[in-house]
């Protein structure tokens, strides 16, 4: 038997990360391991972290983020011009 994709969502329990969970979960076959993980525990948050998540909701797919989760956190620059000018 094949080895199982484990697959980790990272959600902040808002109903647009559910939408995710729930995209996930129905595209997930027998041989994919889905895992939701609330980034509201701090654990869970430091892992994401550590793992280059940026944004929430993030999907890891075998450890890797998956690229339509990637780069996708805030510009801290440029939110300081758009709120300073």
């Amino acid at each position: 038997m094949p080895e199982k994709r484990r697959v980790e969502v990272f959600t902040a329990g808002c109903p647009v990360c559910q939408k995710v969970v729930d995209l996930v979960e129905g595209f997930a076959c027998d041989s994919c391991e889905v895992e939701v993980l609330d980034m509201r525990d701090p654990v869970i948050a430091q892992r994401a972290e550590d793992l280059g998540v940026e944004a929430v909701p993030a999907v890891l797919i075998d450890g890797q983020l998956a690229a339509c989760c990637e780069g996708q956190g805030i510009d801290e620059d440029k939110l300081r011009k758009a709120i300073l000018g």
